[in-house]
């Protein structure tokens, strides 16, 4: 065990600007890490959060620079070294694990040919290479004899590709390392075992990390440290269980108040208005136009930084109010649903990807104007009954019925009414939505397949879905790229909806969003299904959610229903040990120094 007591890591003053003009776009970071310790950054997308972590390494992406301050590692300025030096230090002293392993490894290299590279590139880092490579591979659990080395990346699992991505940034033995949302797409379980390899290997070998993420009931069971991050700057800095039970700042309310909660049904709430954009920090406190309890002080005065008892906050009241804890939420009032009738009706459906059988005569039923959710692990088939159901993937046996009527295996069979009634929303919105087509012509397009409208009954539909997805006629011109995700999710739910459909079909749609977007996107399903009387199949591995919006749950492992029921009759007491296990492995927003149970 290393002594964690030097400061590996120490952030002053740090800036990054635009380079064509002079505004800068993350600014006044000042903290530091010691050796064992993980130091959490959390915000809304585009606070700023991966442009600092990237300027941790001396880098910024094009368009930008680092225009002031220091950044010590282990007590030298890496800002004052040169692009060579800077190179060297990169992979061997100070390491980076993206969002994406998948985008990130190689994928016409193998394995292992991508984890020695970095031997090579760092030569002094490491004297026996083969063996420093299988030793890495252990300590994040994976095992070198299993023939993993010799697997391209995508012959891994998604929870394989983050443990490689993690064994490449502890390979040369750094001493910091900075995690980009490293567990965002991961189930539940995958999550708690990569959450524990972090933790381990920063406690065993004494290494300071930076945890950058958007799930802060992950963030409060793993760092000691949080730093909340808006339009560019740390609004609050202080210890995990301060600022988690007792936030200060009104902006750190509002990200916790959205936080779901996998004991009981609530309404999430989302912070209203938008963040600014990057570079574009309105005058006085930024956060003031989306504040409850802005002063006139707050739209002309920028706030500084306030010690109050060891939490750094950056806001006026915050020496006129007492320490406030995470308001308490109000429950959601149980829906009527009728049990007479199933809008879906899965029966004994087996599905295959060539010789590999993914799907076992898996049966369920989704009841009209009711939610089901369909929870479990990476490759347990969640997405694949999905395909199946709105016909992607017509490889598979059994049969899929809508309203009592038995459909065919794929899309192209099926006739124009069944296609309408069935709508599928993508868990990924900016690939989803074409970047060539404005949201206008994008929404006109389900209009003009399905339905025989005037160019007028077009424009009046387009505006009454932009209306109900809370967006507004005037973003019709606006291309994706123009966009936030949860404006772009918002969208995609727009698409999905503007046919009238009887079902929605929700592919992980709040995989990628911060707590206060998934918290609206959330609401704005629940309001949908409730005022057009949907139907919706809710994928997810988010199980905290699945008490705000679903009423019926149904557990996939292996391919297998292993567990189905009513929402809170399977979350509080799970019958079989698989759902057991996920709800143990949902990280909870209990925060407190001890963290993560080894």
């Amino acid at each position: 065990m290393v002594e964690s007591q030097s400061i590996r890591l120490e952030v002053r003053d740090l800036q990054v600007s635009m380079n064509e003009r002079s505004t800068d776009v993350v600014d006044e970071i000042n903290f530091s890490v010691r050796a064992g310790e993980i130091f959490g950054l959390v915000g809304e997308s585009g606070s700023g959060k991966t442009t600092l972590a990237l300027a941790l390494l001396g880098y910024t992406r094009r368009g930008l620079k680092i225009s002031a301050g220091s950044i010590y590692l282990d007590g030298v300025d890496i800002l004052g070294l040169g692009e060579s030096e800077l190179r060297e230090i990169r992979g061997s002293r100070i390491a980076y694990v993206p969002q994406d392993p998948a985008a990130a490894l190689n994928p016409t290299l193998r394995i292992g040919h991508q984890i020695r590279e970095l031997f090579h590139a760092h030569p002094n880092a490491i004297d026996d290479i083969n063996a420093r490579t299988d030793e890495v591979l252990r300590e994040v659990n994976l095992d070198p004899a299993s023939g993993i080395l010799r697997r391209y990346p995508h012959q891994l699992s998604g929870g394989q590709q983050q443990r490689v991505a993690l064994a490449m940034a502890f390979a040369c033995r750094a001493s910091v390392i900075v995690l980009d949302e490293p567990t965002t797409g991961l189930d539940v379980s995958t999550q708690r075992h990569v959450l524990e390899t972090v933790k381990s290997l920063c406690v065993t070998h004494g290494v300071a990390a930076v945890y950058v993420s958007h799930d802060l009931a992950v963030v409060g069971g793993l760092v000691s440290q949080v730093g909340v991050m808006y339009a560019g700057r740390l609004v609050e800095i202080g210890s995990t269980s301060g600022v988690f039970s007792t936030p200060r700042h009104p902006y750190s309310r509002g990200l916790l108040n959205a936080v779901p909660s996998a004991d009981r049904s609530e309404i999430l709430v989302g912070i209203p208005g938008q963040p600014p954009r990057p570079g574009y920090r309105p005058t006085g406190c930024s956060f003031a136009p989306r504040c409850s309890e802005v002063l006139d002080r707050c739209l002309t005065e920028d706030p500084s930084p306030t010690d109050v008892q060891g939490t750094l906050v950056r806001c006026h009241r915050v020496a006129e109010q007492a320490p406030c804890a995470i308001s308490a939420r109000r429950s959601r009032p149980d829906m009527h649903i009728s049990d007479a009738m199933h809008r879906l009706e899965v029966r004994d459906l087996s599905s295959s990807y060539g010789s590999a059988k993914v799907l076992h005569n898996v049966s369920l039923d989704v009841r009209a104007t009711a939610c089901t959710a369909i929870v479990g692990e990476s490759g347990s088939g969640k997405t694949t009954l999905a395909r199946c159901i709105v016909g992607l993937h017509g490889s598979y046996t059994g049969t899929v019925r809508l309203d009592g009527v038995e459909l065919s295996n794929t899309a192209r069979k099926r006739n124009r009414q069944q296609l309408q009634e069935i709508q599928y929303i993508f868990q990924n919105p900016f690939t989803s939505l074409n970047p060539r087509k404005t949201i206008g012509q994008i929404l006109s397009q389900p209009l003009e397949h399905f339905l025989r409208l005037t160019s007028k009954e077009r424009t009046e539909r387009i505006a009454k879905a932009l209306d109900e997805v809370s967006l507004g006629g005037g973003i019709s011109e606006r291309f994706p790229d123009e966009l936030s995700g949860g404006e772009r999710q918002r969208v995609a739910i727009a698409r999905a909806i503007i046919v009238e459909p009887k079902l929605l079909v929700c592919d992980e749609v709040t995989s990628a969003l911060d707590v206060s977007v998934q918290a609206v996107i959330v609401e704005l399903l629940r309001s949908l299904q409730e005022v057009r009387k949907l139907s919706m199949l809710f994928i997810t591995h988010n199980l905290a959610l699945v008490r705000s919006i679903a009423q019926d749950v149904v557990v996939l492992s292996g391919g297998k229903v292993i567990e189905a029921g009513d929402v809170e009759e399977v979350l509080e007491r799970p019958q079989n040990p698989y759902t057991v296990r996920l709800m143990r492995d949902i990280p909870k927003l209990t925060p407190s120094s001890s963290t993560l149970p080894m």
